[in-house]
């Protein structure tokens, strides 16, 4: 089973998700864009890598595979897309296999980019474990991913898929964007107070040095902008960029999204 959750800074602000049973020494990797952090755990804490998670096709969640692979013997998890050269086990939406004893379902979100998938792990409610989301570059903290190759109501009904996970979900993104997504957040919705203490409270971890996820589902949906676009506030702030009346949720999704990328 799962005893071990730890973040692998890379690059500027990338996180590599290491996943770990304390008495097997089984190791699983989540998007390992650079592959000297993985094998640094490995021999510090003498683990065994089993699998690698890709959720998409970037290099910087990619670039590993090849060294890691090379080194050790591993499944590689990911998405049915041939140009990721590695993965040995192309999976696909409810898709369902077994990692250090845990359960896991594959679901797919395209928006960021198409071939995007997401992994929960441990969602068994009747057990009273945590559901942990393993979301790559969909869902952020306080924010969602560009839209590279999908469209907003790819990446709105991608976003609502993992919603429904519930609440008590904790989310496991790859970048620490937080501290910027949150001033875009209080630039579309200054009345929300959740945001501002959210706010204060990243401020401090950062100035501490701290890591700021993971985050969960029922904390973005309070604070994070791209998950609401029904409250009136965050439709009034994006057509106010927009320059005109928004027809619906989806359209009030692409300006905040639009004015995000230029923010």
């Amino acid at each position: 089973m799962i005893s071990q959750i730890k973040a692998l800074p890379a690059f500027d602000d990338n996180y590599i998700w290491s996943l770990w049973d304390e008495d097997s020494k089984t190791l699983c990797v989540v998007d390992p864009g650079d592959p000297m952090p993985v094998i640094k755990l490995i021999e510090d804490e003498k683990l065994t890598l089993d699998s690698i998670l890709i959720t998409h096709h970037h290099p910087d969640h990619t670039g590993g595979i090849a060294e890691l692979t090379a080194r050790y013997s591993c499944k590689v998890y990911g998405p049915n897309n041939p140009g990721i050269a590695g993965i040995n086990e192309r999976v696909a939406e409810n898709d369902e296999f077994t990692l250090i004893g845990e359960r896991v379902r594959v679901l797919e979100v395209p928006g960021h980019t198409l071939d995007h998938i997401a992994y929960v792990v441990s969602q068994n409610p009747k057990s009273g474990a945590s559901t942990h989301l393993f979301c790559g570059d969909t869902l952020f903290a306080a924010g969602c991913g560009r839209l590279f190759e999908g469209t907003p109501a790819q990446m709105s009904s991608s976003l609502a898929k993992l919603t429904n996970l519930g609440p008590e979900t904790l989310v496991y993104c790859t970048h620490e964007y937080t501290q910027a997504n949150l001033r875009f957040a209080l630039a579309c919705e200054p009345g929300n107070l959740a945001t501002h203490l959210r706010a204060t409270q990243v401020t401090k971890q950062r100035e501490n040095g701290q890591i700021t996820l993971p985050t969960t589902i029922g904390l973005e949906l309070v604070t994070n902008p791209f998950l609401r676009c029904t409250n009136q506030q965050v439709i009034e702030s994006a057509e106010s960029f927009a320059g005109g009346a928004l027809a619906d949720e989806i359209a009030t999704f692409a300006a905040i999204r639009a004015w995000k990328d230029e923010f």
